[in-house]
């Protein structure tokens, strides 16, 4: 009791605080030392760029039994572990020399000496990829590094036969890049490993820059290897990729698509033809120009094609699928072959309507040579998927039904442009 009456309640009993014991003061102190350890330990892993062998573009080619006098026991050895029954491959590979890789414009040979090449051009042969790439880095002092490959080439020829163990290989490996470009060459892939141009310094950045660019001027669709392996495991779309020749032994052009079905190569594409797939899908920029005929007159236009766009409906009639198509387009007119014909409102009406008649003919000609190969590259079957899944997981359900479906397919088009600029003259 206090003085004046009150009663003291005593506070009840505080938790006491926790003091950790000896041992666990020193779990803490040694876990704090290691995370230290492990942070100032550096690159433990490291490995120097001139202790790699970097490969930036590769060939791969058919090679027949024959022929094949550099096959070497690397996989294989006798009766215990006998040769694969199936057909050779040569692969070609450009690899890069450290020192001689030029640094910049004033660089004319990045430290090497006049006459010293940048890339390393070596060719093995092997019965698969895997069996390839071993006999290569048997070749090499240095590991193999597939970091900076920007292109590979494969041969029509190869293309035909099929590439499914080339693509398992590519997309098991963790160092390939999806945004790689792979190409089919018309005729053998180590011709073009093997280019002297004189625009680039390195003959893989021709390679490269050619096809980068033609999609930056609308001259191609941007399907590198990603999109090439997600078109080829899609059910409802065939993969494609760009078909290149070569002309001369500095100068490559692109010829067109290569079109498969599943993964082997069925079919080719003209170059104007590029562009009638990329009105189908509404890829813009337009890049190509058609010669245009004045109707009535013996004058001829250029169009320039600047924008496409598409859109794409399906319906379903008689338990089938049909494609309802609407494609447009914006141009100018860049030429005109004669001055007796004047550019009025009535003539340009004109030109615009034959400019739609012989579009229409070029889609449906395209459409029509994939339907006879059973090659979906436009997507249709996606669409139908999407729009119509009820319908295609009770009549479709696989892409090999679809391939069957798609030869039949119905496909209603509506084709219109617009022509913005006819163009001017100084006096």
């Amino acid at each position: 009791m206090t003085a004046t009456g009150r009663r003291i309640e005593k506070e009840p009993n505080q938790p006491r605080p926790f003091l950790p014991s000896r041992l666990s003061r020193l779990a803490l102190r040694a876990a704090a030392a290691w995370i230290v350890c492990s942070l100032l330990s550096g690159c433990w892993d490291r490995l120097e760029i001139e202790e790699r062998a970097m490969v930036l573009g590769i060939g791969i080619d058919t090679e027949t039994h024959e022929i094949s006098g550099q096959d070497e026991n690397i996989t294989h050895v006798g009766e215990a572990f006998p040769k694969p029954k199936t057909d050779p491959i040569r692969l070609t590979a450009q690899i890069a020399v450290p020192g001689r890789i030029p640094l910049g414009p004033s660089d004319a040979g990045g430290g090497s000496q006049p006459g010293q090449k940048p890339i390393w051009v070596l060719e093995v042969v092997g019965h698969t990829m895997d069996d390839a790439i071993m006999n290569l880095q048997q070749k090499m002092a240095d590991r193999l590094f597939w970091g900076h490959l920007r292109v590979i080439v494969i041969s029509k020829e190869l293309a035909k036969q099929g590439l499914a163990n080339i693509n398992d290989y590519l997309r098991r490996n963790t160092e390939v890049r999806r945004t790689t470009w792979i190409a089919i060459s018309e005729g053998k892939a180590s011709d073009l490993m093997g280019l002297t141009p004189q625009l680039e310094r390195l003959p893989p950045l021709y390679l490269l820059n050619t096809m980068e660019h033609a999609v930056q001027m609308g001259k191609l669709p941007n399907i590198f290897a990603g999109r090439f392996w997600s078109a080829g495991s899609s059910k409802g779309t065939d993969p494609f990729l760009p078909y290149i020749k070569l002309l001369e032994a500095e100068n490559i052009e692109i010829a067109g698509l290569a079109y498969f079905r599943a993964d082997k190569l069925v079919g080719t594409t003209e170059p104007l033809e590029i562009a009638g797939f990329m009105g189908i899908k509404g890829l813009s920029p337009g890049g190509y120009g058609v010669v245009v005929h004045i109707p009535d007159s013996e004058t001829t236009v250029m169009y320039q094609a600047t924008h496409r766009k598409s859109r794409t409906k399906v319906e379903i009639r008689d338990g089938k699928p049909v494609m309802k198509l609407r494609i447009h387009t914006e141009g100018n007119l860049s030429e005109k072959s004669s001055e007796q014909v004047e550019l009025d409102a009535y003539i340009i009406g004109q030109i615009e309507r034959q400019i739609n008649e012989n579009g229409a003919k070029e889609y449906r000609n395209l459409i029509r040579k994939t339907q006879q190969r059973g090659s979906d590259i436009f997507g249709f079957g996606e669409y139908v998927r999407a729009k119509r899944p009820g319908y295609w997981a009770s009549e479709v359900r696989t892409k090999e039904r679809w391939e069957e479906l798609y030869r039949t397919l119905e496909i209603e088009l509506e084709v219109s442009n617009s022509i913005r600029r006819v163009g001017s003259k100084t006096t």
